[in-house]
């Protein structure tokens, strides 16, 4: 449900008119983040936290806190030796490194959609650095620079229309709200990848950490 909201067609968009476009919308958004809000809610609270906020932009700000510090210490922590494993046989299942550089270049794509900017990175495949170090950096500078694209959301600006980028470089009308919605969604799927690996290898995952 909540990568519906990205896949919105920019002919519906133009098809429908303001009150419809807006239902229609505002229904995408809600069933995401209810879905999104049942999902959180057991890890919140296995960590002690406070119930989330109740407007979504500062919802969204808080998971995103939460999520960018496990996947940036799952990177860290994970010895480079381990970084060329994948689960099993297949070729075509990311190494843990590719993970990592995979979530470096989709921080940038979907955070610099909802800025209303260019991928600083667009010109770069983070997913094909060959270093521990090289990816580490890549994956915390894309991290910071998607802390500034969820600061500057609000409520009144969630709903803007921005340029979403397609995966062949062609772009469509999305909401604001909908590129950072499917970045954290994508986040925690990944993350949920990277703790397969480290457990594979006997190694505990940021989020099961002693606190």
């Amino acid at each position: 449900m909540v990568h519906a909201v990205a896949r919105l067609r920019a002919a519906e968009i133009l098809t429908l008119r303001p009150k419809q476009l807006w239902s229609s919308l505002m229904l995408r958004i809600i069933s995401g983040v209810i879905l999104s809000s049942f999902l959180a809610f057991p890890m919140a609270a296995q960590t002690n936290q406070q119930p989330p906020p109740k407007d979504l932009s500062a919802w969204l700000r808080n998971s995103f806190a939460m999520n960018r510090k496990f996947i940036a210490r799952a990177a860290e922590k994970m010895p480079e030796d381990f970084y060329g494993i994948r689960p099993g046989a297949q070729p075509e299942v990311r190494t843990f490194g590719q993970l990592v550089g995979h979530l470096a270049d989709f921080n940038y794509r979907w955070c610099s959609d909802a800025k209303g900017e260019k991928n600083p990175m667009q010109e770069t495949e983070l997913e094909k650095l060959a270093s521990k170090a090289y990816l580490v950096k890549a994956l915390n500078s894309a991290l910071t620079y998607c802390d500034g694209a969820y600061a500057m959301l609000t409520d009144a600006n969630s709903m803007d229309l921005v340029q979403g980028t397609r995966d062949d470089g062609t772009k469509v009308p999305v909401l604001r709200i909908s590129r950072l919605i499917s970045n954290l969604a994508h986040n925690n799927e990944h993350y949920g990848n990277l703790v397969t690996y480290m457990r594979i290898k006997s190694i505990v995952p940021p989020s099961s950490e002693p606190r």
